[in-house]
């Protein structure tokens, strides 16, 4: 297929159609092509020079972590390019193809200011006649990378690295890099050579027919996809970008019962959506994981359930039009600090609403105007004479 004989407006509904696809597998629950990813990953082992390996299939990353050694990859001190453990060649051949592909086609992109076009619907971008290097980056690059890679891998990252897992690929997770090049080339927009092509052929059928995987001298761990992945569009995001949310269950569920839990995208344990208890939530030093608790329950059943007393209410001089309230806990809760002070964000999320978040402050506190101020620093009298805070 020739560039040169498509409109933009065609080439980027091609490329659309196409980054859909990636997300698709990205985000696949099908059962892994076990065929396919051997094939796969055996071809990228002969590109290192090493034999093919023994596949030991497991059904969740968390099950890998039985199977691997206690090899650790001292990034500080890696051997020459193209030496050392094999996990290590991979990772070197891979960036090095990645490092000349990605070079071929951020030469062509503009040197307009950082940003342009980057925030808004790709076919509007093209309107305003933006270049098509430039509408493509965030549609193939950003877009994918922060759904694939930040909403859905980086909670299940933190979840392995929390149960000890050590170094590995992440199958179809790499669609957040895959895309990219991916893409280019079957819209023509990315020349390659027949070596590169087989090369980068073989990284792309191993993420689109498994899930993570650990590749070690003479064995290669290799992980089903997962059984189950929810999630939700990302408020306001003109690029599609989606993130990990479930409000009766894991967000994302292997067959082995591991995975995680996520609140609008915000990793939590368990216990937030099984039993959000206002002494749990007390008890929890996470700020983030407290306000999905307590949303996870409602303001209002959580006021009830926790037997906040309202201390006093006023106008926020902050936040035109919105209410300050201010509660005391309740004596079997008391710690310091042992006020609450429910407000309203002062900006409006991306669905239009504006989230009610509630700060601690200190006891001795009774104004809510003043136990506003002394969250920013200020004292009363300057948190009134506050035009907008954010």
């Amino acid at each position: 297929m020739s560039p040169a004989h498509d409109r933009p407006a065609d080439l980027l509904e091609q490329a659309l159609a196409l980054r859909d696809d990636w997300l698709g597998r990205a985000l696949s629950t099908e059962p892994a092509d076990r065929p396919a990813a051997e094939a796969a990953i055996t071809g990228l082992y002969r590109l290192v020079g090493a034999p093919p390996p023994r596949f030991v299939w497991v059904p969740s990353p968390g099950a890998a972590i039985g199977h691997l050694d206690d090899e650790r990859i001292d990034v500080r001190n890696l051997p020459p390019r193209g030496e050392g453990p094999l996990p290590v060649r991979l990772a070197d051949r891979m960036m090095e193809l990645r490092h000349r592909l990605r070079g071929r086609f951020t030469r062509r992109m503009s040197l307009a200011p950082p940003g342009t076009g980057r925030r808004e619907d790709p076919r509007a971008a093209l309107r305003r006649r933006v270049p098509l290097d430039d509408v493509l980056h965030p549609v193939l690059g950003e877009a994918v990378r922060a759904t694939v890679h930040e909403n859905v891998g980086g909670p299940l990252r933190a979840e392995f690295a929390q149960a000890g897992g050590a170094f590995t690929w992440y199958g179809q997770h790499d669609a957040g890099w895959l895309t990219a090049f991916d893409v280019r080339c079957r819209v023509g927009l990315l020349r390659t050579s027949d070596a590169e092509d087989a090369e980068l052929g073989r990284w792309v059928a191993v993420a689109r027919s498994c899930g993570w995987w650990w590749p070690r001298d003479g064995t290669c761990v290799v992980a089903e996809r997962p059984v189950e992945v929810h999630t939700e569009p990302v408020p306001g995001s003109a690029l599609g970008v989606r993130r990990l949310h479930h409000g009766d269950g894991l967000a994302v569920r292997y067959s082995d019962g591991w995975g995680v839990h996520s609140w609008h995208g915000t990793r939590v344990p368990d216990w937030v959506m099984t039993d959000p208890t206002p002494e749990r939530i007390r008890q929890t030093a996470n700020v983030e994981v407290r306000r999905c608790a307590i949303e996870r329950i409602g303001w209002d059943a959580y006021i009830d359930q926790a037997g906040l007393t309202l201390v006093n209410t006023a106008s926020d001089p902050g936040n035109p039009g919105c209410e300050l309230r201010l509660y005391s806990l309740p004596p079997s809760l008391l710690a310091a600090p042992a006020r609450v002070l429910l407000a309203v964000n002062g900006s409006v999320e991306r669905d239009g609403r504006r989230r009610r978040y509630g700060l601690s402050v200190p006891g001795d506190i009774d104004d809510p105007v003043a136990a506003a101020g002394w969250s920013y620093g200020l004292t009363a009298a300057q948190y009134a004479r506050l035009q907008r805070r954010t």
